[in-house]
């Protein structure tokens, strides 16, 4: 069976499943699976390692107005930018600029984000937020005095896009309803709009907010046709963010066709080699790899693989971003052979045009990603030198105790499990839960995972009573996190009902344990899902050796059907 590697230190809800010996002998592994499945790759993007500019490439907007911009001193060593105005009777009329030249409202703005920006990149983090609240208190100020307009809304989507990219979401939730009920109240022909309700989409799609996304990029996609007609190239971004919705949300058929949309609208504008095609051939691949569809995804994939290639040679980094999505693509085929070479030869690509950095959390995935590939197909020894690679990497650059070793340390504890070095295993994941204390409570759900491990890996070492202990402690966590029909309180249950087995529990009692596992599996995966067909063999032993025959003929009917289901799938 194979291993499976954490692609993030982030808990998974969803149960994983415990190797069961018929006999109940033993429990021959313990699988953690990887939190995004081979069946649900996704095509790696060519990242922008920059935060996103404020508004689009042209200027789509002018602010006629006087406008008094007074710059104040928070003492953080530099003019900072907080933005005070008064208002003038005029200020939403129809400008007469060139649409080439940026207003001195819209290049305030500019400076406004490109502070901010430089304040985050370079660590002063507090000085970022002291000049988001100043100026958020200035715009405050404005609101309670009861001017709201396209100027206020504004500056609120700068100090937004700040909150962001400093991690705070509840700051950018509470702005979000705010300059919701602003942009509510404006009318579609007001300057700057577009590019304001744009950045509301992308931020409550970055919250999972995808109706509210949804509604923000139709709107802009409305102004924005009436502005410049259908075959306008500033459509392409409201037309991506409304391909995301409707692709996550079922709507594949729809979302086709605006991500086709997009492609034309690139291709008439700039022609059939901009890079520009990147984004919307990359969301349709998408697309179309999460509705099973990998030889089609290929097409997109190889066409920005070829696009890179003219345009840039095969040494440059974005050449070995775009031939890792090919790679995953193989997979997805199932051509792992072809996709090993993809990979190692897109990562050696990348590293060696110092396209990112060496630790840059892109590079890490794409390390992992290999890492997995290599142990699915039976060459673990290669997959952990780039675990291995990993921890040495994320040492060096992050400290010997940053919160993200405790991945690593998991993820080469699962590959030694698999080669049976349960020694050696049991050490790294308790280096995992020293590294997970120091950041996080004993009571904390999210060391519940590598707890329930090591609980599996004494398991192995017959030292069962540890591994009873560490399993109960993980239930009892469990059940106050999550509550005690959740999926992790089943994975705990099914993973204490198999020690228990080996120390001679009560069968009755483990019948019951079962039962609730069984309950909790019917709910969350289905009445004929595979972990529900798992579950009733175990049940159906338990019933057979209690001599329970009223009980385990409906249970053996029910098995029935399901392994007629899945027999192609699993072998008993």
């Amino acid at each position: 069976m194979a291993a499976s590697l954490l692609p993030s230190p982030i808990f998974t809800h969803r149960m994983n499943h415990i190797c069961f010996d018929p006999q109940l002998n033993s429990l021959a592994c313990f699988p953690i699976h990887l939190l995004q499945s081979k069946c649900r790759v996704r095509l790696y993007m060519v990242p922008n390692l920059k935060i996103a500019q404020v508004y689009s490439l042209r200027i789509c907007a002018k602010i006629q107005s006087t406008m008094v911009y007074n710059w104040v001193d928070l003492g953080i060593g530099r003019r900072s930018s907080v933005l005070h105005f008064q208002r003038s009777d005029n200020l939403l009329d129809s400008s007469t600029h060139s649409l080439n030249t940026a207003s001195d409202f819209e290049k305030q703005l500019q400076e406004l984000f490109d502070e901010i920006k430089t304040l985050i990149s370079t660590g002063q983090r507090s000085d970022a937020v002291d000049l988001l609240q100043a100026n958020y208190q200035a715009v405050q100020e404005q609101l309670d005095a009861g001017f709201s307009g396209i100027e206020e809304v504004a500056i609120l989507d700068i100090i937004a896009l700040g909150y962001i990219a400093l991690g705070n979401t509840k700051m950018v939730e509470s702005l979000l309803d705010l300059m919701n009920n602003i942009v509510d109240d404006l009318k579609d022909g007001v300057m700057l709009l577009d590019s304001v309700l744009i950045h509301m989409g992308s931020l409550y799609s970055s919250l999972g907010k995808s109706e509210r996304s949804f509604l923000m990029y139709q709107r802009a996609l409305k102004i924005l046709e009436n502005l410049h007609g259908k075959q306008s190239i500033f459509l392409v971004t409201p037309l991506l963010g409304l391909g995301k919705h409707l692709g996550s949300t079922g709507r594949a058929a729809e979302a086709v066709e605006i991500y086709q949309r997009a492609i034309t609208v690139v291709e008439s504008s700039h022609g059939a080699s901009s890079t520009d095609l990147v984004l919307p051939l990359s969301g349709l691949g998408n697309l179309l790899l999460a509705q099973g569809k990998p030889n089609e995804a290929e097409n997109y994939c190889t066409r920005i693989l070829n696009l890179y290639s003219g345009l840039y040679g095969e040494t440059d980094g974005r050449f070995g971003m775009a031939l890792c999505s090919l790679a995953h693509v193989k997979c997805a085929q199932g051509n792992a052979d072809e996709a090993i070479h993809m990979y190692r030869k897109a990562l050696q690509v990348v590293k060696d045009s110092r396209y990112m950095a060496f630790d840059d959390d892109v590079m890490e995935k794409m390390r992992l990603d290999l890492a997995e590939l290599l142990h699915i197909v039976g060459r673990g020894s290669e997959g952990r030198e780039l675990l291995e690679e990993c921890l040495v990497i994320t040492e060096k650059y992050k400290g010997k105790d940053h919160p993200s070793l405790a991945t690593h340390f998991i993820n080469l504890a699962t590959s030694y499990s698999f080669s049976k070095n349960f020694v050696e295993a049991e050490r790294l994941l308790r280096m995992a839960l020293r590294v997970m204390m120091k950041s996080v409570g004993p009571d904390d759900p999210s060391i519940t995972f590598p707890m329930l491990h090591l609980a599996v890996t004494l398991f192995n070492l017959r030292r069962y009573k540890e591994a009873e202990r560490l399993a109960i402690e993980v239930l009892h966590i469990r059940e106050a996190a999550f509550g005690k029909e959740s999926l992790p309180v089943g994975e705990a249950l099914d993973c204490l009902v198999s020690i228990q087995t080996r120390l001679g529990a009560d069968d009755n009692e483990l019948l019951t344990l079962l039962k609730r596992v069984l309950g909790i599996q019917e709910k969350e995966f289905g009445y004929e899902s595979e972990e529900v067909m798992i579950t009733l063999k175990k049940i159906l032993f338990y019933l057979d050796k209690l001599g329970m025959k009223q009980e385990k003929f409906p249970v053996q009917r029910r098995l029935s059907v399901l392994r007629n289901k899945y027999k192609h799938k699993i072998q008993y």
